[in-house]
């Protein structure tokens, strides 16, 4: 691989004798991964779907739920779609990882899209806390938004806004800030040749500025006790521990926190830097990443009480019954009577569209929303009645015991009934046989892949018309 003589000479300095074996590596192909969802599939399980997936079960060492890969995944897997997994580049899995999302906790990803550690965030929360997911290009934050539907995360708050305006608007109200900052990319040249390029027309000293501006920014948005981790893709200390010496002498409350226990990584354990931590490709099976756990040391770290959703009116109980009354066709009781309790504090009616909101929608004004919550469907009122119309984003948040017995068509991942579903078309299944002989005659059903759930149909004696949307169907 041709790369930049400015960066060869850099890294021969920095690296001396072990330069040789670090630009072999760009010689090599560059690895793949995928991330489990930790919502949908528990750990004792993983190994079990990495197997139906490809022939080696090889975890990424410094994750609890990564895998390495053999295979180029399509887009076109049932398990892909029922958000069952993540592609992700092994070393992108190492700042979620590091950030430890607990249930309960107020957490930004600022530089988000596409999703990857977003989505692993919000599957730790498990439905507690809030995840908000920013990502200021517009194109991108659509991507964002569909990884997170893909996912089945409820408690998401999507911005496609600026650091410093998510500062001014939310000043000390994060617990947690993920800072995957925009970079010179270096550790990226095996992976995309189109990133030398790019090396060539910015390098680290022109991204520097950047990241020093959106770290800045960020220290401002976290609560006193809370922690910041800031991560790049790029070997270049002016990117990575220089910034963050910079950064720690402008702002004395802060102090770096290392992680011992994370294994398969280069750990700096002595000096100023003690608890930078890199992944060099010569030495671990990963791309180049550098991550930091930095701390506000200030004082402990405060409970922002979120306020609720504003009490709604008896237009939009109306809104509420026409959408209940159809889950009640195909939710599991208990399941059903937690939506009902959420709506009295949660549901959010606008325009024709029902959200379940995290929080009051009164603090997010002066930002630019793409995404509020938990879509459940719209409203379409007609001459004679309302009728509702789900939106794909909810069942995928469901697992197989939220669902009625006789409402849950599951296929086998490999069925060709899966991949008609997926496209757009109407399927057809036969009640006599023993796997459906207990679905429903008529109604609302849910389309399962081996028990996680894809989306939803409308059956009539074994007919079932596709209600997958068609933005998201394969082509």
């Amino acid at each position: 691989m041709i790369l930049p003589d400015e960066f060869k000479k850099r890294m021969s300095e920095y690296l001396g004798d072990q330069y040789d074996a670090f630009i072999a590596t760009f010689d090599e192909p560059a690895l793949k991964g995928i991330r489990l969802s930790t919502m949908k599939v528990g750990h004792d399980d993983q190994e079990k779907i990495v197997s139906e997936l490809q022939n080696d079960i090889k975890r990424v060492p410094w994750t609890s739920c990564g895998f390495y890969s053999d295979a180029e995944y399509s887009g076109k897997d049932p398990y892909y779609h029922a958000g069952v997994y993540y592609p992700q580049e092994p070393s992108a899995m190492l700042p979620a990882e590091v950030i430890a999302a607990q249930p309960g906790e107020i957490i930004l990803d600022l530089c988000a899209a596409p999703g990857g550690k977003a989505c692993r965030i919000g599957e730790d929360l498990k439905g507690r806390g809030i995840i908000v997911a920013n990502e200021i290009n517009s194109e991108r934050s659509k991507a964002l938004n569909r990884n997170i539907e893909r996912t089945g995360i409820t408690n998401c708050i999507i911005l496609n806004e600026s650091p410093d305006n998510i500062a001014k608007c939310l000043p000390s109200f994060f617990d947690k800030i993920l800072i995957d900052a925009p970079c010179s990319g270096e550790g990226m040249f095996r992976r995309d040749p189109k990133a030398v390029k790019s090396w060539e027309n910015y390098g680290p000293m022109g991204v520097s500025k950047l990241q020093y501006e959106i770290i800045t920014e960020a220290a401002k948005a976290l609560k006193p006790g809370g922690s910041i981790v800031y991560s790049t893709c790029t070997f270049a200390e002016i990117e990575d521990e220089g910034l963050i010496s910079r950064f720690l002498s402008d702002h004395p409350d802060f102090e770096i926190v290392p992680h011992p226990e994370i294994q398969g990584i280069s750990h700096i354990t002595d000096g100023p830097m003690n608890g930078c931590m890199r992944i060099w490709p010569h030495l671990s099976e990963g791309d180049g990443h550098f991550c930091v756990h930095l701390r506000n040391t200030s004082g402990a770290a405060t409970d922002y009480k979120i306020e609720p959703v504003p009490s709604r009116g008896a237009i939009v109980d109306k809104e509420v019954a026409c959408m209940l009354k159809f889950l009640s066709d195909f939710l599991a009781q208990n399941v059903l009577d937690d939506i009902k309790d959420k709506c009295s504090r949660q549901v959010m009616v606008q325009g024709s569209g029902i959200y379940l909101m995290p929080l009051n929608s009164k603090l997010l004004n002066k930002l630019r929303i793409v995404k509020s919550g938990l879509f459940m469907g719209e409203i379409k009122v007609t001459k004679t009645e309302r009728v509702f119309i789900p939106s794909n984003s909810f069942p995928l948040t469901l697992s197989r015991e939220m669902i009625r017995d006789d409402s849950a068509v599951d296929f086998a991942r490999e069925d060709d009934n899966l991949f008609r579903y997926l496209k757009g078309e109407t399927i057809n299944i036969d009640l006599s046989d023993e796997k459906f002989s207990g679905v429903k005659q008529k109604g609302t059903v849910v389309i399962m892949v081996n028990g996680f759930p894809l989306g939803l149909g409308k059956i009539q004696n074994g007919t079932i018309k596709n209600l997958y949307p068609k933005a998201w169907r394969l082509v």
